[in-house]
């Protein structure tokens, strides 16, 4: 095995007569968090005016947000703390939205970085469709990242694997 494999999570799940090792085969699930994505008129106070509705709600607190924006529209992604009361909220207000169940990674010393997490990734074959950080008030090992590849159940299970902590809903509370 090249020292590319072995950093980059070449031979992962096999099993020493190369087929898959029975743990992987079953499969683990890494956490993941549920994110949300909105999609917004490109109009001024449109985000102001989703921020003040997360404002207003008292069971609601939001750990991340990116706000991507064209010409004509605006995508606003965000995790908050809970997802059922989120789904309500939004739909009491008509906004367009989508949900997606994706990974949160902490990059916690010299072995665990953000370039490395990219080559484990990279190395498996798949591809970091977005990335963005997560806020916090609490005090954490090093910075935490909300991450979407192609495949997250994989994508988790490359990333523990190779020693990343990941995270799910209840540790960003």
């Amino acid at each position: 095995m090249s020292s590319f494999e072995d950093d980059a999570g070449g031979g992962f799940g096999e099993g020493a007569d190369g087929g898959f090792a029975a743990g992987t085969a079953a499969g683990y699930n890494a956490p993941s968090v549920r994110q949300f994505s909105i999609f917004l008129e490109n109009r001024v106070g449109r985000l102001l005016d989703v921020l003040t509705s997360f404002d207003d709600a008292p069971d609601l607190q939001l750990h991340a947000l990116a706000v991507l924006e064209a010409t004509d529209f605006a995508v606003v992604r965000l995790i908050p703390d809970n997802a059922d009361a989120t789904r309500i909220l939004l739909r009491e207000r008509s906004m367009a939205f989508s949900e997606i169940d994706i990974n949160v990674v902490e990059l916690d010393d010299e072995d665990h970085t953000l370039s490395r997490m990219c080559l484990c990734l990279l190395g498996a074959e798949l591809n970091i469709q977005f990335m963005y950080p997560i806020m916090g008030d609490q005090p954490v090992a090093g910075p935490r990242l909300a991450i979407c590849c192609d495949d997250n159940v994989f994508g988790g299970q490359v990333l523990l694997r190779k020693g990343y902590r990941m995270l799910g809903a209840g540790d960003l509370r």
